[in-house]
């Protein structure tokens, strides 16, 4: 954001989530520090406002989102960048700016001026968050009486502790933990209108470009009522007022109407695209690496696992690996264990596995620990796998959402990464669906044979390396930390440890937690039952 409100070559990569709200660009840009060399400024009212946009002093610990003071010299890091700056004053005068490396103090490039931008996007002005805590105010003494009238005191009892304690820390620091759930009385919109999100910091000639927009419009699509549910329970249960409800993303419709011009990329484009495209369709076919959409064949579904099982093995003895689909979770497990049977290396992959589980499954499919992985649904898209060369297709000719045009397209394309890429559709008769995915194949794999005989390009299977996992990284963690002692398995309930329980027990109450200091002081009275056990058998 502070790229967007200094200049305009700027390029965002954000996630769906940039339909949720921030704070607003006018009250960003106003509560932005200028500072220029030579100009008259005291230190300390310069320190006030760094406070004011929501940076944290700390001379020990410099790091991103604080400021240090030493003498005249002021360094500040700020959020947003990876290098910090440096004031220096002489007196009430700003006699040097510098870019500096946060870490070493060395200076990379001396400034004649500076903007510093706020440290989080909800900052505002005093006066403004006076009117708003009076809003609060307002709003938490007509909510309270509702949920008293409705019997429902615990609930009153936890919004008003919660609310309470965030007023005194916005009326304190001017700001507080979920302050963007008061974001419709500190921004002093009517109820139900559309928040200000990361598109409102964008100039109006800002082009959008949606990845995999068959996939992303219908999530943009689905965000507002998925958020509105959940808050609104936040809501009955006491956690929020009322107001929360107006932190929200946008509604498809804002969100369509805050768009000046937009690109969609996807390989299989929707009906939403394509009737908003109005024609304006541009085919990307060609692969830089020259490679053609792969060959298809029909083969009858009678006989579909011995014939599949004989392509297997010959792809296995060339070292290539391969995909296989069906239908359901339990078929994909039959159909590995079968193979496994067959003394075919094979593994399944569904919904059941985390995403950790899934990676790991992936990484080891291209290391060849196992030549066969069967799916049903997450084999579709998003997988780059260079090392396959064949994915067969189980029952294509069951009509249906697994077997859609678009979905056999996607499955199609997992392997056009390898220069010998096959797809088998295991079928009795041709659906309209095969049909028009065959064809569709048939005239992509035309044209960029064409284009290859053109221009004398030789397709070449892609090389991509082999990362390791996150998973993999956080058991080596977890080894070192057996390895010292650290790991629950091997520590004993004593003393000390019920100490730490207690001291956190007390943080909660503090914190107006109410409900989990009661669970700590529980877990507390029964655990000095059984001091001396392990804390794997509490």
């Amino acid at each position: 954001t502070s790229a967007l409100v200094s200049r305009r070559d700027v390029i965002i990569v954000a996630s769906v989530s940039c339909i949720y709200g921030l704070g607003s660009p006018e009250d960003y840009r106003a509560m932005m520090v200028n500072l220029e060399m030579g100009q008259q400024v005291d230190r300390d009212h310069v320190l006030s406002k760094l406070v004011d946009i929501q940076y944290e002093r700390n001379d020990v610990a410099f790091e991103s989102g604080k400021f240090r003071v030493r003498g005249d010299c002021v360094e500040i890091w700020p959020s947003y960048e990876e290098h910090a700056f440096r004031v220096e004053f002489w007196g009430d005068e700003v006699e040097q700016l510098s870019i500096i490396h946060p870490t070493s103090g060395e200076v990379i490039q001396r400034q004649r001026q500076m903007f510093i931008y706020p440290s989080k996007h909800f900052v505002l002005p005093e006066e403004r968050i006076e009117a708003a805590l009076a809003e609060i105010k307002e709003e938490l003494d007509q909510r309270l009486e509702e949920l008293k009238g409705q019997g429902k005191l615990l609930e009153a009892q936890r919004l008003s502790a919660r609310t309470r304690f965030d007023i005194e820390m916005l009326q304190e620091v001017g700001y507080c933990p979920g302050i963007e759930n008061y974001s419709r009385p500190l921004s002093g919109r009517p109820p139900g209108s559309p928040p200000d999100t990361l598109f409102s910091f964008f100039p109006d000639d800002f082009l959008l470009f949606v990845d995999e927009s068959h996939v992303t419009a219908p999530q943009v699509r689905g965000m507002y009522a998925g958020d509105h549910n959940r808050k609104v329970t936040l809501v009955e249960h006491g956690f929020r007022l009322p107001s929360a409800l107006d932190n929200r993303p946008l509604r498809f419709d804002e969100w369509e109407n805050r768009i000046p011009q937009v690109i969609f990329v996807s390989a299989t484009p929707g009906p939403y695209e394509l009737e908003k495209a109005d024609g304006n369709v541009v085919e990307q076919v060609i692969r830089p690496t020259g490679l053609l959409d792969p060959e298809i064949e029909v083969a009858p579904s009678r006989t579909q696992v011995p014939h599949l099982l004989e392509q297997i093995r010959g792809r296995a003895a060339a070292g290539e690996r391969v995909l296989v689909t069906t239908l359901t979770k339990r078929l994909a497990e039959d159909l590995a264990a079968y193979f496994d049977q067959q003394d075919v290396r094979c593994k399944w992959l569904h919904s059941d596995l985390d995403a950790f589980e899934r990676v790991e499954l992936l990484r080891d499919l291209r290391q060849g620990q196992f030549d066969v992985l069967v799916g049903v649904n997450l084999l579709r898209e998003g997988l780059d796998l260079p090392e396959v060369s064949l994915v067969a297709i189980l029952d294509a000719d069951k009509e249906g959402f697994l077997r859609s045009e678009t979905s056999l397209m996607q499955t199609i394309g997992r392997s056009a990464r390898n220069v010998n890429a096959r797809v088998i559709l295991y079928a009795d008769r041709v659906t309209d669906s095969m049909q028009r995915a065959i064809d569709e194949t048939g005239r992509r794999r035309e044209l960029q044979r064409t284009y290859n005989q053109q221009h004398g390009i030789t397709p070449e299977t892609i090389r991509k390396s082999i990362r390791a996992g996150i998973e993999a990284q956080a058991a080596a963690h977890a080894g070192s930390n057996a390895a010292v002692g650290r790991a629950d398995e091997t520590q004993y309930i004593t003393e000390e440890y019920l100490a730490e329980l207690e001291a956190e027990m007390y943080a909660a109450a503090e914190a107006m937690e109410f409900e989990r200091a009661a669970a700590l002081r529980d877990r507390i009275e029964q655990m000095h039952q059984q001091l001396g056990k392990p804390l794997g058998d509490a």
